[in-house]
């Protein structure tokens, strides 16, 4: 029996997952997302062309892959079945090649006004991209969810969503309830798309590791916004960490192999909550420009700065990173000096090297490298400038993982292997 392999975002999100599974699906017989919804972002580039994936995962650009969406996604039938346009060309309906877990649940419009009254209410909003993620998994949890297999009869769905909307009405939340004719009917559109693409991934996921099929698992969002173990309660809805594969596929945790942590080579979050080593002047400045730091769902500005390497620590242990990949070192070309938390100082003026449950008045004490000239689209390291040398190998004995890909452009082409 094959292990299904895991990649998983280190920092909060935004670290570069997409290239990576992208450039390693060519070696897996399946690409399973596990967590998340449409408020995720991958974007690939292939030979100058981009591709911007929400819900499909990133095996899409390789014929011979086979791609789920697993139970633990919340799906927007509308932005999935638009996402699913832009491969119409290459692969038609992407029958037998995309497939959809039954038990996967539905995040519908209702979902999302819930989303933007709620953060424009907040006294403390989180800063969420308001795409209806919170509201559909808290319907989960508090077991009044629609599962995609509900779509096989859709007027007993358009009865049960009006009767949730009139019951969301009786709340004073300003929400129009179609008529059931005009639903139904909104509904039989999803159906028709998505209906010959549900499956028992599960069972589907056991048989290929019984066959001993390659399957390569991939997470939204990223490690500091899972929501026990990040920044709470500035984090997202569902498990990112690599726990969250096992609950969002039915792959047992004895059946998962190589868990490979991805981080950025400095760090970047969007919305609200605590972040160390942010950098609201001219470095931040340069960091977002340099790398693009720009939503692929909002196209709102990422908070940038420095590496934090507590934080990156800190996670891999909690992932049980086997490797690490480092994302975008090329946008450190050019700096003078480049620094990286090794430490945290508290309020009282205490040195931190635990990470604390509470990143709120904590400063970042800094170790300082010197800068580098270019790395951009070097595929060796013994070619890479002196000093960024230094500075991966220092990262590298720092977080205890070895890193064991690098990147310097964009391209899958242009990935450093040690």
């Amino acid at each position: 029996m094959s292990k299904a392999d895991l990649i998983v975002g280190i920092q909060w999100g935004d670290e570069g997952k997409g290239k990576m599974v992208d450039l390693l699906a060519c070696n897996y017989d399946y690409v399973v997302r596990y967590q998340g919804g449409h408020n995720a972002g991958h974007t690939i580039v292939v030979e100058g062309k981009k591709y911007a994936l929400h819900l499909i995962p990133s095996g899409i650009l390789y014929p011979q892959c086979k791609n789920i969406i697993g139970n633990g996604v919340v799906i927007s039938p509308k932005a999935l079945i638009e996402e699913m346009q832009q491969f119409k060309e290459m692969y038609g309906d992407l029958q037998g090649r995309l497939f959809i877990s039954t038990k996967a649940h539905l995040l519908l419009p209702y979902h999302e006004i819930l989303d933007r009254q709620s953060e424009e209410q907040a006294k403390q909003a989180i800063g969420t991209t308001c795409k209806g993620i919170g509201p559909t998994y808290t319907d989960k949890v508090s077991r009044k969810g629609i599962r995609a297999e509900e779509l096989k009869d859709t007027e007993t769905l358009a009865k049960k969503i009006i009767e949730k909307l009139g019951e969301i009405g009786k709340k004073e939340t300003k929400i129009e309830i179609p008529t059931l004719e005009n639903l139904k009917s909104e509904l039989d559109t999803y159906a028709a798309t998505l209906l010959p693409l549900l499956a028992n991934t599960t069972s589907m996921l056991w048989r290929a590791m019984d066959k001993g099929e390659k399957i390569l698992c991939e997470g939204a969002q990223g490690s500091m916004l899972d929501i026990d173990f990040g920044t709470y309660p500035f984090v997202t809805s569902s498990t990112t960490i690599s726990a969250g594969a096992c609950s969002g596929t039915g792959i047992a945790p004895r059946e998962l192999g190589e868990v490979i942590g991805i981080i950025k080579a400095y760090c970047t979050r969007v919305g609200n909550g605590p972040f160390p080593t942010e950098e609201t002047g001219v470095i931040g400045e340069n960091l977002r420009n340099k790398g693009g730091e720009f939503g692929v769902t909002t196209g709102r500005a990422r908070r940038c700065g420095w590496l934090d390497a507590m934080a990156v620590k800190y996670a891999c242990r909690l992932n049980g990173a086997s490797a690490l990949a480092l994302m975008k070192l090329d946008v450190l070309d050019g700096f003078d000096q480049i620094k990286v938390c090794v430490a945290y100082e508290n309020e009282d003026g205490m040195r931190l090297e635990e990470f604390p449950s509470d990143l709120t008045n904590i400063k970042p004490i800094y170790k300082t490298f010197q800068g580098w000239g270019k790395t951009a689209r070097i595929k060796e390291f013994d070619k890479l400038p002196q000093n960024a040398q230094d500075y991966i190998l220092a990262l590298e004995k720092f977080v205890g993982v070895k890193i064991s890909m690098i990147s310097t452009s964009p391209d899958r082409k242009d990935t450093i292997f040690r």
